[in-house]
């Protein structure tokens, strides 16, 4: 019978349980899906992560080249993200060319890593004006429950974590760069973003990381990504209802407490791998 309910009237069906402060899936309105991280996966990536937020699977891969510094920017070197939603995590994607969710969510990245100064480009020159860096990382959507932003944030941070780049020297008689894959160093990151994404129900009740579902049933989408000085980054919220500045507040104060959670969960990981080589 309930599962006829939940086909029939699936936004009935959820605010039967919101009447009663909590979810379909058990968690009150305000909890976060079990967050699960695995760095180093990809053996032929620089870094590499995979991360699950409940049944939401991304993993990220980076890859890095040498290439030629702008002319107007002859000091830094590029970060390119990218966000993959493939067919085969969800039946919602086509095959082709980038939808339009996962070009916003590309873009979304960019604007994170730009704004949180998790990686300064200059750290990625090696000679002004002639040789830098290039990282290439590409997130891709394994499995798709919701709240992707949150999990590809996630899987950034710690492939970026995990990144090893090697030394490069540039030959004073030819002036050709020399790579040493023997010895690499890792990046410098300064500082760690992680977000926290919210749905409106009814204009009015607030849930934290959505599933598929919520978010097709909800009236509003938030994502607020804060640093570990819980410096504000990014507020993304594309249209749907206004938000009350209490209710903004709500969202800044969960954001900045998983922000410290996500960061344990990093370390911890990143510290267990060490202490296994």
């Amino acid at each position: 019978m309930a599962a006829g309910f939940k086909i029939a009237e699936p936004l009935e069906y959820h605010r039967s349980f919101l009447k009663e402060n909590c979810r379909p899936d058990g968690r009150e309105l305000s909890e976060f899906r079990t967050t699960t991280l695995n760095i180093g996966s990809i053996s032929t990536a620089d870094g590499s992560a995979l991360v699950k937020v409940g049944n939401t699977t991304v993993m990220c891969g980076i890859k890095v080249e040498l290439t030629n510094p702008l002319v107007e920017a002859p000091g830094k070197g590029f970060i390119v993200p990218n966000v993959d939603l493939p067919p085969l995590c969800s039946s919602r994607f086509r095959p082709g060319p980038p939808g339009e969710q996962a070009q916003a969510a590309s873009q979304f990245i960019a604007d994170v890593i730009e704004s949180s100064e998790v990686i300064q480009t200059e750290d990625l020159c090696i000679e002004r004006g002639k040789l830098c860096w290039v990282l290439y990382c590409d997130m891709m959507c394994v499995d798709y429950d919701g709240n992707v932003l949150d999990a590809c944030i996630i899987a950034l941070l710690a492939a970026l974590k995990n990144t090893k780049l090697p030394e490069v020297t540039i030959n004073k008689d030819t002036g050709a760069p020399e790579v040493n894959l023997e010895k690499r160093k890792g990046l410098n990151i300064r500082k760690h973003p992680v977000g926290a994404s919210f749905c409106v129900f009814d204009d009015s009740i607030l849930i934290v990381d959505p599933t598929a579902e919520e978010e097709g049933l909800s009236t509003s989408h938030l994502t607020v990504v804060t640093d570990e000085k819980e410096r504000l980054c990014v507020v993304h919220k594309p249209g749907g209802t206004p938000l009350s500045a209490e209710k903004l507040q709500e969202c800044i104060g969960r954001a900045t407490a998983r922000q410290r959670e996500i960061q344990k969960l990093v370390d911890k990981v990143i510290h267990s791998v060490k202490t296994a080589q």
